[in-house]
């Protein structure tokens, strides 16, 4: 098993602090929730600093922050961070060219990059973002453009992920990208804890948002990307898996196996998640009963829908809409 998982943040000057502070705080809250329900499977976070030079990085509110290695430490990173800067992102980029040699070298290392704002220049400046989507400030998309002309923008969206590659255009779209990130690491009673802590209002879960290259559904199986699509649209009907594999000339067997392939999940997760996101949704906008909520989306009883909340989100059905109420309604 893995010991620790490796995420860097790249430090410079002019960068906007907060798109470093806010993700390092989300992070350890959600390794703290974490560590206390996953037992031996928990696996601790390693926060590591990466400068150009090894010197504190300071910013007009007399703020410091100070590297704990430098950028050759880049390699060896499971996820980098790299945060906005302070208006024209030119001149930062210019006088820091190390840094997008470096992340060309951990992403081909295997490292997952998250560019946030004007940040996002220096995966540009890698030639990593080359053919795929990528957003920025909304200020400087402009200029992006100009400077960039084969990344393919995509102004109008707040996310964009092109596999490893994340670029998000704002503070909020980070925080949004860093729960998601959370939900991979230790799962979505996790994400749910930091995202209801540190968000004051509601927001569409992350795959709502995002702009994803190469569709909504990426793998190449295209029978079971249509079961996915057909699933989408009924999934609050009785049905049976074995129901959904005979729709679709299958047997049982061969879809399991064929949808745990092409999606990393069984079909019987991907539907549950289904149903529970709708309920959520419910459970925030509407005034109906449990026991209506549940048949609605396709649990069929009150029971089974407390019993799913409480083991992927740690919390009732009744405790998650009195949360979200409470930001929705105060």
């Amino acid at each position: 098993m893995k010991q620790e998982i490796n995420i860097a943040f790249t430090l410079y000057e002019h960068m906007l602090f907060t798109s470093v502070t806010l993700p390092a705080e989300m992070l350890r809250a959600g390794e703290a929730y974490a560590k206390r329900y996953l037992g031996e499977k928990f696996i601790p976070l390693k926060l590591n600093w990466l400068a150009q030079h090894e010197q504190s990085v300071e910013n007009n509110l007399g703020m410091q922050l100070s590297p704990n290695g430098d950028l050759t430490k880049l390699a060896q990173q499971d996820y980098v961070i790299v945060p906005s800067i302070w208006r024209n992102p030119r001149p930062v980029v210019r006088k820091n060219n190390d840094i997008a040699k470096q992340l060309f070298i951990t992403w081909q290392q295997g490292g997952t990059l998250i560019g946030v704002g004007t940040g996002v220049c220096f995966l540009a400046e890698s030639g990593l973002l080359n053919t795929h989507p990528a957003t920025t400030h909304w200020h400087y998309a402009k200029q992006f453009q100009r400077d960039y002309p084969q990344v393919v923008l995509k102004p109008d969206f707040f996310i964009t992920q092109s596999e490893r590659l994340y670029t998000v255009a704002s503070l909020n779209a980070l925080a949004d990208v860093i729960v998601h990130l959370i939900s991979q690491l230790y799962g979505p009673a996790a994400a749910n804890h930091v995202q209801q802590n540190f968000s004051h209002e509601i927001r569409k879960p992350y795959e709502e948002q995002r702009y994803l290259e190469g569709a909504v559904d990426k793998h190449p199986d295209e029978q079971i990307a249509a079961i996915q699509f057909w699933m989408k649209h009924n999934f609050a009907n009785e049905i049976t898996l074995a129901e959904v594999a005979q729709q679709f000339d299958m047997s049982y067997r061969t879809f399991n196996r064929r949808f745990k392939a092409a999606t990393g999940q069984t079909a019987a997760d991907y539907l549950q998640v289904l149903r529970l996101e709708s309920a959520k949704e419910l459970l925030a906008n509407s005034n109906l009963s449990l026991q209506d909520i549940a048949v609605s989306v396709g649990f069929n009883a009150q029971g089974l829908l407390t019993r799913i909340f409480k083991t992927r989100l740690q919390q009732t059905p009744s405790e998650y809409r009195k949360i979200v109420r409470k930001k929705l309604f105060s």
